[in-house]
C-alpha cells in the first residue's frame, strides 16, 4: 500500500501533522485505554480521518465510515482499520473544544512556515443549516401563526360536529363523528403543547427556541421569504494563501455585528501592529468600523445604497443606462459615455 501513496500525497501531511501533536495537552479523551474492557480507537487515528474528511468535503459519519473500508488513502492513514459511523460521531461531538485546539496549532504552524506573513484579510460569513427542523422551531410570529392555524381547524371541525348533530342518527354518522372527535382531542393536545413552547420561548433572551438543536436559530437568507434554521459562521481568511485564520461559530443572523470581533481575533491571531480587512456590505456599521479604526485595523468595505445615497451623489450601474443605438452609457446627469474599445499594442513601431 506503500506504493500507492506518494511522497508528495497530502495524506502523509496528515499524518505528520497528528503525530507531532500533543494530543493529551490539547485535552482529547481516550489516550489511554481503560483496564478493562476493549480498547477503544486512539483519538489520533480518529483525528485523522476528520481532518481527511473535512479536506475533501466529506462531513457525514457514515460517508467516513465506508471511505475507511473501500479508500486507500483512508485505509493507509488508519492503519486498515475501520471505526463506524457512531464512532466518529462521538469523537467530533465530545472533543469540540479539542478540536478548536488543533485548529489554532495549525494556524500557528502556518505563521512559523512564513506562510502568514500579510496582515491582511477578508471577512465573510455562511449560514450552515442544523438537525433543527423548521417546525421544531418556534419565534414569536410563528406561534401566533400556528396558533391561528390550529384555532381555524378546532372551529372547522366543530361546525363539521354541529351538523352532524341535526342529522338522522346512522352507523356511517356515528363513525365520522368518532373521527371528529379525535381530531379535536389531538388538536387541544397540540394547543397545550404549544402554550409550553411560547413560555419557554418568551423566557429566552433573543424571544426564539429550537427544540431539537437548542442553540441553533432561524436566519433569513439571501433568498427573498427565505430563511434557514441553523448557525452562522464567521470566517476571516488571509488574502494571500487563502487560508482560514480564525473562525467563530454564532446564532446571530445578521453579520452587521460581527466586523470588529472577526478583525480583531484575526489581528491577535497574525500578531501584527495594524491589519487590513476587507468584508462585503453587509458587514457596514458606522460602531463596528470606529471600533475597527480604534484597534488599528482598515477596513475596505461598501457602503450600502440607501434612499439617501443619491442626494449624496453616490449612484449604483443601475442608474448608468446603456443606449445601443449609439453605444454609449448614458449617466444619470447626461452625459455620455462612450464604451471602451479594445486596445492593440503596436511592436512594428521604432
Amino acid at each position: 500500500m506503500e506504493d500507492w501513496i506518494g511522497e508528495d500525497n497530502p495524506v502523509r501531511l496528515i499524518d505528520a501533522f497528528v503525530d507531532e501533536l500533543d494530543l493529551a495537552e490539547l485535552g482529547f479523551g481516550g489516550i489511554d485505554p481503560e483496564a478493562t474492557g476493549r480498547p477503544s480507537y486512539h483519538p489520533s487515528l480518529l483525528l485523522k480521518l476528520y481532518i481527511y474528511g473535512y479536506l475533501n468535503r466529506v462531513q457525514s459519519s457514515r460517508r467516513l465510515e465506508r471511505e475507511a473500508g473501500r479508500n486507500i488513502e483512508v485505509m493507509w492513514l488508519l492503519g486498515r482499520l475501520a471505526p463506524d459511523h457512531k464512532t466518529i460521531a462521538d469523537f467530533r461531538k465530545d472533543n469540540g473544544p479539542a478540536l478548536g485546539k488543533v485548529c489554532a496549532r495549525f494556524v500557528e504552524l502556518c505563521r512559523e512556515m512564513g506562510l502568514l506573513t500579510t496582515a491582511s484579510v477578508a471577512i465573510d460569513g455562511s449560514k450552515f443549516k442544523a438537525v433543527n427542523n423548521r417546525d421544531k422551531n418556534f419565534t414569536r410570529a410563528k406561534v401566533e401563526r400556528r396558533r391561528a392555524q390550529l384555532e381555524e381547524s378546532v372551529a372547522r371541525y366543530l361546525s363539521q360536529l354541529d351538523a352532524a348533530d341535526r342529522q338522522e342518527p346512522t352507523e356511517a354518522l356515528a363513525a365520522k363523528v368518532t373521527r371528529l372527535t379525535e381530531k379535536l382531542t389531538k388538536l387541544k393536545e397540540q394547543m397545550a403543547k404549544l402554550v409550553v413552547h411560547e413560555e419557554q420561548m418568551l423566557a429566552s433572551s433573543d424571544q426564539q427556541i429550537s427544540l431539537t438543536d437548542p442553540d441553533s436559530r432561524s436566519m433569513a437568507t439571501s433568498g427573498r421569504g427565505s430563511g434557514v434554521v441553523g448557525y452562522n459562521v464567521q470566517v476571516a481568511v488571509d488574502t494571500k494563501h487563502h487560508l482560514i485564520v480564525t473562525h467563530e461559530v454564532t446564532n446571530r443572523g445578521s453579520d452587521r455585528a460581527q466586523l470588529a470581533n472577526m478583525a480583531k481575533q484575526a489581528k491577535a491571531v497574525l500578531r501584527t501592529e495594524t491589519l487590513e480587512a476587507v468584508a462585503d456590505r453587509g458587514y457596514f456599521s458606522s460602531s463596528e468600523i470606529l471600533a475597527c479604526h480604534e484597534a488599528g485595523i482598515t477596513v475596505t468595505l461598501p457602503k450600502p445604497m440607501t434612499s439617501g445615497a443619491k442626494s449624496e451623489g453616490r449612484f449604483g450601474k443601475q442608474d448608468f443606462a446603456y443606449q445601443p443605438e449609439e453605444d454609449v452609457y448614458r449617466c444619470p446627469a447626461g452625459e455620455r459615455l462612450p464604451r471602451p474599445r479594445h486596445l492593440t499594442l503596436r511592436t512594428d513601431l521604432p
